[in-house]
């Protein structure tokens, strides 16, 4: 994709495709998508807002080390936490 440019300045291309989340993470933490609304669809979604969850709290220290070990793994700290509940339920 070509570079665009955006109230007199360049910014940067946006990428085909990301090799990883980290790069994914990395590049929207640095970018805003104000920026690139040119190069966005719109998506039609369907969200089921009757699924049942149960909130539980959780400390904060422990919560931030969670989402980093999530981070980490390439999951949400959501889905970690219901892989180690499943593992230790077995």
């Amino acid at each position: 994709m070509p570079k665009s440019k955006k109230q007199g300045s360049q910014q940067d291309t946006l990428p085909e495709d990301f090799d990883s989340l980290e790069e994914f993470w990395e590049f929207w933490d640095t970018h805003s998508t104000s920026d690139y609304e040119d190069f966005m669809e719109d998506v039609d979604v369907s969200i089921d807002i009757h699924t049942s969850k149960v909130y539980y709290p959780v400390a904060k220290d422990l919560l931030a080390q969670l989402q980093t070990h999530a981070r980490q793994q390439g999951v949400s700290t959501e889905t970690l936490i219901n892989l180690w509940l499943r593992e230790k339920m077995m």
